[in-house]
């Protein structure tokens, strides 16, 4: 049976789902923002960027964080209000966003990459510029665009996972491509499951990133780069561990980046 394409995501579609095919039980994500923020001296004040299902924005609140979960996604909203009360969550778009003024912004899991274009990436770092009360902090996790200078193993083959949830059996066939002239990850995902549903193809991008110019872009944004590194990380191998510092490369598969917004003279 042939699939069809959609330009939904079953994921983010279906929060519970999301959080079955990457569980976080040990809140590793969480944990990790709340060790750079206070290793930084944030204040109480938090945007959390693409909080998705909610869990990382539940996680600082119960730190005692004052914190605001901002997604496009309205099913990942219902459900975080829902499953991962605590914060105040909005609707807002990554591209341009006015939700009031924090001490920090948080942008987790490549959430930052959906910026694709540069006008785009400008438009984040404009309202995470504005929203920034002076000296704050802008902390992000995504992919490292420079992984994939030369890694032709991780492209153009397709990379195969399973799950159960529910009962149901899930099966997903991900091909990454590089588009270089958009300077783009693409991604074509097939899921199949074992319920008799039908095949179901879903296509998505993420910017590729490359260190230096990710610090050129915060730099021409006001912002100081504090920590700018591969791991350790949450979704690093090995995984960061509770009391562990940023390290020295950029070279691995993802990046970290701590930044903090100059306090005008």
């Amino acid at each position: 049976m042939s699939p069809t394409t959609t330009a939904n995501n079953l994921l983010t579609d279906n929060p519970e789902l999301y959080e079955a095919r990457f569980p976080d039980p040990d809140r590793l994500a969480g944990r990790w923002t709340e060790d750079c923020l206070r290793r930084h001296g944030a204040g109480p004040r938090v945007l959390d960027m693409g909080c998705g299902t909610g869990r990382d924005a539940a996680f600082l609140h119960v730190t005692g964080r004052t914190v605001t979960g901002a997604d496009l996604s309205e099913a990942m909203l219902g459900y975080a209000r829902v499953h991962h009360p605590g914060p105040a969550y909005v609707r807002a778009d990554l591209h341009g966003f006015d939700l009031g003024t924090f001490d920090a912004v948080v942008c987790l899991d490549s959430a930052l990459l959906y910026c694709h274009t540069n006008d785009q990436l400008d438009g984040f770092l404009a309202s995470c510029r504005r929203a920034l009360a002076p000296g704050g902090l802008l902390v992000a996790e995504m992919r490292n665009g420079a992984c994939f200078l030369g890694r032709t193993d991780l492209l153009d083959r397709p990379r195969v996972n399973q799950f159960t949830w529910r009962g149901t059996e899930y099966r997903s066939s991900t091909t990454l491509t590089v588009d270089r002239t958009a300077q783009l990850l693409r991604r074509t995902r097939i899921w199949t499951a074992d319920d008799g549903s039908a095949p179901v193809e879903q296509r998505s991008a993420w910017r590729l990133l490359f260190p230096q110019e990710l610090r050129h872009f915060l730099t021409a944004h006001g912002f100081e780069v504090l920590d700018l590194y591969d791991g350790p990380g949450p979704r690093t191998e090995p995984p960061w561990h509770e009391g562990e510092l940023p390290g020295a490369t950029t070279d691995a598969d993802r990046l970290h980046v701590v930044a903090r917004l100059n306090t005008p003279h």
